[in-house]
C-alpha cells in the first residue's frame, strides 16, 4: 500500500513522456532533443581538388568535343590591328575647314561674305583654357589671330606671331609686309609643325598642307585702292559685324579643338614615344616590364586610357608585337594595358585567353596578384556587353575561377565586389536565355565557371553575408530550374548550397524559398545514378530539415517526397549490397554508395522529429523495413556512421507509441539487433542502442527481453561511465524496469543503488533531468519500503538524506555556456520538476529512517 506521502506524488511518468500538442519554446525543444528525438549530424560531402586548372574538370559531364578548349596557342598575329576599322598604309591629310569666298562675287554681294557657321556651345567656351579664352576674346573683337604668343614655359601650344591685317592691301607676317597677291604663296611656303616645347617651327612643305589656301574676299586681289577702301568702309555694318563675330567664334571653336590635338601631340611625343622606343628594343625582359608599368601610369596620367585616344591603334600594335616574347610577367603587364584601352570583340577575347593561359599555372598567382589583374577582369564583367563578348567572358571567368581557389585572393575578390558582379552576371545569363535560347551559345559553359567561383567564395563569412543581402540564393535556385539538364551547373550550385546550409542563417534563407523542395526532388529523380550530385542534394535536405519543423513539413508535403527518398534508398542499398559481396572484409572508410545511405537516413531521422510526420513514418512498412535491413547487413566495423545514423532514426520512430506502428510490431527483432551494438567497443553505438532500449522498455515484453538477456546488468554497469548522456539513458531504462514490481530487485545486482546515488551526487547539481530520473527510479524501487536502511543500506541512506536536503535548499548551478533564456528554463524546471520529486523521496526516507546522530553538512 502507498503511504499518504506516496499518494501525493501520484503515478510516475514513463521514461519518455508522450508528445503534447501545445507549442513549445525553443528551450523546451532543446531540452526534449536530449530526452527523446534528436537530429543526426554528418560530414559534408568531400570535393577533391582538381590536379590541373581547366575550364572543365575530369568529372564534367561535357565531352571534350562539346566544350571550349583549355589549351590553345596565342600569338601577336592573333590580334587585329584595329577594333573598328582596318588601318590603311597612308596617313590621311587633315581636311581644310577654312571657308572659301565665291570665285566672282557680284557688285551687289557683300564683299565680306562668309559661309554660315554653327553657334559655339557656351559650355565649351567655359571649359577652354585661359590661353584659349584670350584667343576667343581676340577673335570676337575682330582679330582673326592673336597679336602675341604665350610664354613657352606654360607648356601649352599657342599660335605663332604671324598676323594678317584686314582692311588693307598689305598683309604683315612676322614683321614682313606682303601684298595680298604674295600672301598665299608665303603661307604655303611656311607650314608649321608642333615641337616638344609647345611652340611652332618652320619645316619643309608637307603633303598635308598642299593645295590652295583661300583668303576672305576682303583680302582678295583686284580693283583699285579707292574701291578697296570703299569696300572696307562698307563692311562694319551691324549685320556684317554679327556675321564676322559668328565667323570668329566658329574659328575659335575650331582652334580649341586644334589646340587639344596639339596638346595631345606634345604629350605623345614627349612622354609616350620614348617609352615605345624602349619597348621596341626588347633587350631585357625586366627593362621591358618596367617600361610597360611606366607606360600604363603615363597613359593614365595623360587621360589616354579607353577607346577614344587618337593614336590608340599605333599603341596597341606595339603592344601586340610583344606578346610573342613569351614571358608570363610581361604578358600580364601587356594584358593590363590592353584591357585598359578598352579593346573589344576578337581582341578582347584574345587578351582574356592570354590571361587565362597564364593563370593555369598556379605559380603565377603571385604575379596576377601583384599586377592587380583581378580588378581588370572584374571590370570586363562589369562593363562589357555579355551577348557580344560571351566567349571572352568565358575565359575571363575561367581565370577568376582559378584564382578564387587560392585563399589569398578571397578577401580581395569580395572587397572588389566579386559576389555582386557574379550574381548580376548569373542574372543576366538567366534573362538572356529566357528571351532567346540561341542568343547566348556559351551560357551553360559560362555558368559553370561563375557558379564554381561562387562555390569558392562561400568559404568566406563576408561572402556569405553578401549572399544573403543581395538574395543570391533564389537566383541560383532559378538557374538550377532552368538549367536542370546541365549536370555541371546543377552540381556546382548544389556544392554552394551544401556549404551555405551548414550555417543557420543561410539555411533559413534557403528553407524560406518554398520552391526549393520540389526542385531538389526533381534533381534526385533526374540524376538518381549520379552519386556526386545526389549526395549533395540529400545533404542539403538533411541540413534544411535539421533546423525547423516548417522545413520538415514543407518537404514531407511535397508531392512524391517519400517515394523519391525511398526509391533512392532502395537503389543505393542494392548497389551497396552488391559491392559488399565483392569487397574484402575489414574496416574501411565509407564508400560513395554508403555515403548516400548515410545522408538518406539522416533526412529520415530529421523529418521524424515532426509530431505529424514521425507517426506516419513509424507506420510505414517500407521505411522501417529498409532501416532494419541496414542494421542486419551492416556492422559498426564496416560502416560506423551508417549503423549509428540508422539506429538514431529507429530511436526517433520508436518514440511514437501509435497504433499500427511497425516499430512496435517488430520490437523484439529490433531489440535483438541492438544487442550487437551493446557488446561493441564503440561508445557512440552503445549510446544509440541504449536510447532505443529506453523507448522500447516501456513495453512489458521488452522488459522481459532485457532481464532474460541480462541487458539490465549492462545498464547498471553503464552508470559508472561518468558520461552524463550515457548515465541518463541507462537510468531511463532502469526506471522503466522498476515500474514492474517483480523487476525492482535487479537494482541490487551489481551495486545498482550505490551507482544511482553516485550519479545523483556527481551530476545532480548541474543536471536536473538526470537528477529527476534518479529520484524517480529510487522512488519506484522504494515503493514498499518498511525501513530505509534495509531498502537502500545505511551508507546510501545517509548520503541520500544529505544530498536531497542540500538540493532542496539550493539553486541549479549552470555554467556560462547557457544563454539567459535557457538558464531560466532549467532553473524553472529545477524548481517545478525536480524539487517536488526530491521532496517526496526525502519525506519517504525520513519517515522510514531512525536518526542516530546529526547529519553532516554537505560540501560541493
Amino acid at each position: 500500500m502507498l503511504s499518504s506521502n506516496d499518494k501525493k506524488l501520484g503515478k510516475l511518468d514513463p521514461f519518455y513522456p508522450s508528445l503534447v500538442s501545445k507549442p513549445k519554446t525553443s528551450a523546451e525543444i532543446i531540452s526534449e532533443a536530449r530526452n527523446a528525438l534528436r537530429t543526426v549530424r554528418t560530414q559534408r560531402p568531400f570535393t577533391p581538388r582538381e590536379d590541373q586548372r581547366k575550364l572543365f574538370g575530369p568529372a564534367s559531364s561535357r565531352t571534350p568535343e562539346n566544350r571550349p578548349p583549355s589549351s590553345f596557342s596565342l600569338h601577336a598575329s592573333s590580334f587585329e590591328l584595329s577594333d573598328s576599322r582596318p588601318i590603311s598604309g597612308t596617313r590621311l591629310s587633315p581636311l581644310e575647314l577654312k571657308p572659301k569666298a565665291p570665285a566672282s562675287p557680284s557688285a551687289e554681294e557683300d564683299p565680306c561674305f562668309s559661309f554660315p557657321k554653327p553657334p559655339v556651345d557656351p559650355v565649351k567656351i567655359r571649359r577652354i583654357s585661359s590661353a584659349r579664352a584670350r584667343l576667343f576674346r581676340a577673335a570676337s573683337q575682330g582679330a582673326l589671330l592673336p597679336d602675341r604668343s604665350f610664354p613657352a614655359e606654360s607648356k601649352k601650344t599657342v599660335v605663332s606671331k604671324e598676323m594678317v591685317m584686314m582692311g588693307n592691301s598689305m598683309v604683315e607676317i612676322n614683321g614682313t609686309y606682303l601684298r595680298e597677291s604674295n600672301t598665299i604663296g608665303h603661307l604655303k611656303s611656311h607650314p608649321f609643325q608642333l615641337t616638344y616645347d609647345g611652340g611652332f617651327r618652320e619645316i619643309k612643305q608637307q603633303e598635308g598642307f598642299k593645295g590652295t589656301t583661300s583668303l576672305p574676299s576682303c583680302l582678295g586681289s583686284g580693283g583699285d585702292q579707292g574701291k578697296r577702301r570703299a569696300r572696307a568702309s562698307s563692311c562694319p555694318s551691324s549685320s556684317d559685324l554679327s556675321r564676322l563675330e559668328t565667323k570668329a567664334v566658329s574659328k575659335a571653336n575650331l582652334q580649341e579643338k586644334d589646340t587639344e590635338i596639339e596638346v595631345n601631340e606634345v604629350f605623345w611625343n614627349t612622354r609616350i614615344v620614348p617609352i615605345l622606343h624602349e619597348l621596341e628594343k626588347e633587350e631585357n625582359i625586366e627593362t621591358v616590364c618596367a617600361a610597360c608599368t611606366q607606360l600604363h601610369h603615363t597613359l593614365e596620367e595623360g587621360n589616354m586610357l579607353g577607346n577614344k585616344f587618337k593614336r590608340r591603334s599605333i599603341l596597341l600594335k606595339t603592344l601586340y608585337k610583344l606578346v610573342d616574347v613569351g614571358s608570363d610577367l610581361l604578358s600580364l603587364k601587356l594584358a593590363k594595358i590592353i584591357l585598359a584601352l578598352k579593346v573589344s570583340r576578337k581582341n578582347l577575347l584574345n587578351v582574356c585567353k592570354l590571361i587565362f593561359k597564364i593563370s593555369r599555372n598556379e605559380k603565377n598567382d603571385s604575379l596576377i596578384q601583384n599586377d592587380n589583374i583581378l580588378e581588370s577582369l572584374l571590370e570586363v564583367l562589369r562593363s562589357e556587353d555579355l551577348q557580344t563578348n560571351s566567349e571572352a567572358f568565358l575565359y575571363c571567368m575561367g581565370t577568376i575561377k582559378f584564382i578564387s581557389g587560392n585563399p589569398r585572393f578571397l578577401n580581395e575578390m569580395i572587397s572588389k565586389g566579386a559576389v555582386e558582379i557574379l550574381t548580376n552576371l548569373v542574372k543576366q545569363i538567366k534573362e538572356n536565355t529566357k528571351k532567346c535560347e540561341t542568343c547566348l551559345p556559351n551560357s551553360g559553359h559560362l555558368l559553370v565557371q561563375a557558379t564554381a567561383t561562387l562555390r569558392n567564395l562561400v568559404d568566406s563569412p563576408l561572402a556569405r553575408s553578401k549572399f544573403l543581402s543581395i538574395s543570391t540564393l533564389p537566383q541560383l535556385c532559378t538557374v538550377m530550374e532552368r538549367y536542370m539538364d546541365d549536370k555541371d551547373v546543377c552540381t556546382n550550385i548544389a556544392r554552394i548550397f551544401s556549404k551555405l546550409t551548414t550555417y543557420r542563417d543561410s539555411c533559413a534563407a534557403l528553407a524560406n524559398y518554398s520552391r526549393c523542395y520540389a526542385l531538389f526532388l526533381n534533381l534526385i529523380n533526374k540524376y538518381q545514378n549520379k552519386q556526386d550530385l545526389v549526395i549533395r542534394i540529400v545533404f542539403i535536405l538533411g541540413n534544411l530539415t535539421a533546423k525547423n519543423n516548417q522545413a520538415r513539413e514543407h518537404f514531407y508535403k511535397e508531392k512524391g517526397s517519400m517515394e523519391t527518398l525511398l526509391s533512392l534508398f532502395q537503389t543505393f542499398y542494392q548497389l551497396d549490397l552488391h559491392s559488399q559481396r565483392q569487397a574484402p572484409p575489414g574496416a574501411k572508410p565509407p564508400s560513395e554508395v554508403e555515403d548516400v545511405l548515410i545522408k538518406l537516413t539522416r533526412v529520415l531521422a530529421n523529418i521524424a522529429i515532426h509530431p505529424c510526420i514521425g507517426p506516419a513514418l513509424a507506420t510505414n512498412p517500407q521505411v522501417v523495413g529498409l532501416l532494419l535491413t541496414t542494421l542486419e547487413y551492416k556492422s559498426l566495423d564496416e560502416c560506423e556512421e551508417l549503423v549509428i545514423n540508422t539506429t538514431a532514426t529507429i530511436n526517433n520512430l520508436s518514440f511514437y507509441q501509435v497504433k499500427n506502428s511497425i516499430i512496435q510490431d517488430k520490437k523484439l527483432s529490433i531489440a535483438q539487433l541492438l544487442l550487437k551494438l551493446l557488446v561493441s567497443n564503440n561508445m557512440d553505438g552503445i549510446l544509440e542502442a541504449v536510447r532505443v532500449f529506453g523507448n522500447l522498455s516501456q513495453d512489458h515484453d521488452i522488459c522481459d527481453f532485457i532481464v532474460q538477456n541480462n541487458v539490465h546488468k549492462f545498464m547498471i554497469a553503464l552508470l559508472d561511465a561518468k558520461h552524463q548522456d550515457i548515465c541518463f539513458s541507462a537510468c531511463g531504462v532502469l526506471l522503466n524496469l522498476t515500474v514492474d514490481k517483480d523487476k525492482r530487485v535487479i537494482l541490487k545486482e551489481g551495486g545498482g543503488i550505490k551507482k544511482l546515488v553516485d550519479c545523483l551526487r556527481d551530476f545532480g547539481p548541474t543536471d536536473w533531468q538526470l537528477a529527476c530520473l534518479v529520484c524517480k527510479t529510487l522512488w519506484n524501487f522504494s515503493e514498499n519500503i518498511t525501513k530505509a536502511s534495509a531498502c537502500f543500506g545505511d551508507e546510501d541512506t545517509n548520503t541520500l538524506l544529505v544530498l536531497l536536503s542540500s538540493f532542496l535548499n539550493e539553486e541549479l548551478a549552470l555554467d556560462g555556456s547557457f544563454d539567459q533564456d535557457l538558464k531560466n528554463y532549467h532553473k524553472l524546471h529545477w524548481e517545478t520538476e525536480f524539487k517536488p520529486v526530491a521532496q517526496q523521496l526525502l519525506n519517504r526516507i525520513q519517515s522510514h529512517h531512525t536518526f542516530l546522530e546529526p547529519l553532516p553538512v554537505p560540501s560541493f
